[in-house]
């Protein structure tokens, strides 16, 4: 489990800070129990949660309180809380959550497979990792979904503009079809390199980012582009910053 992450779509990141020793035991989840020296690592965790081998993080900034209408069925339940109790070399495994508390039940997301998005403690939260995906398409629930595809700043994440209508969508008939490879070897091409700052607006109001590395050719989603993906997101973002003044 990689500890460290560039970050981008906001969902899929684990960032931790050590001020202090590492712990003391390869079970942290057992230190209570097995031993009097407790985790000394101090670590801000990432809200997410992992349900049948599939790594999900909390959308907080392009969705809201999900309503008891949109609840579908249980598909899974906590089983261990990380926070307060696990230290850095826990490794994630099924029932796994950052905050949630044990017994927090999990549903899907009506609308939704719940490969992509699933509701806990009426929060959405969206696949960050799923090793049985084989393409982009299968990672992403969003076909006939979409509404537009925009820039953002790198700097803050404020809107700069739009893609046209007709590159929205070529946008999304590129994306879906990619291999799924995962965001270790996209990061591995990427991670001195900038990135492009893009946001997918769905047709149900909710969003979610992606950013995109031109020179590797790679989206932090975990793929790598097609040479014709690579024009279109370039050559919109050079059309938007342009009308923008920047």
């Amino acid at each position: 489990m990689r500890w460290f992450k560039h970050w981008g779509k906001t969902s899929f990141v684990l960032l931790f800070m050590i001020v202090a020793a590492s712990c003391g035991t390869a079970n942290p989840e057992l230190v209570s129990e097995k031993t009097t020296e407790p985790c000394m690592a101090e670590i801000d965790w990432l809200d997410f949660l992992m349900i049948n081998n599939i790594k999900y993080y909390q959308n907080y900034d392009g969705t809201k309180a999900v309503t008891a209408e949109q609840i579908g069925g249980k598909v899974g339940e906590v089983s261990y809380m990380l926070s307060e109790h696990a230290c850095t070399d826990h490794v994630a495994k099924n029932g796994d959550a950052a905050f949630l508390p044990i017994g927090t039940d999990v549903y899907a997301l009506k609308g939704y497979k719940s490969e992509f998005r699933v509701v806990a403690d009426n929060k959405i939260y969206e696949v960050n990792e799923n090793p049985n995906a084989a393409t982009m398409g299968d990672l992403m629930d969003i076909e006939g979904k979409v509404e537009k595809v925009s820039l953002e700043s790198g700097q803050d994440g404020s809107p700069i503009g739009n893609f046209s209508q007709e590159a929205s969508s070529e946008f999304i008939s590129e994306l879906l079809p990619l291999p799924y490879v995962g965001f270790d070897a996209v990061y591995e091409k990427t991670k001195h390199e900038a990135g492009i700052f893009l946001r997918v607006d769905l047709q149900d109001g909710t969003s979610f980012r992606m950013v995109y590395y031109p020179k590797a050719n790679g989206f932090t989603a975990g793929a790598f582009g097609t040479e014709k993906l690579k024009v279109l997101v370039t050559s919109q973002r050079e059309q938007i910053k342009s009308a923008a003044g920047l």
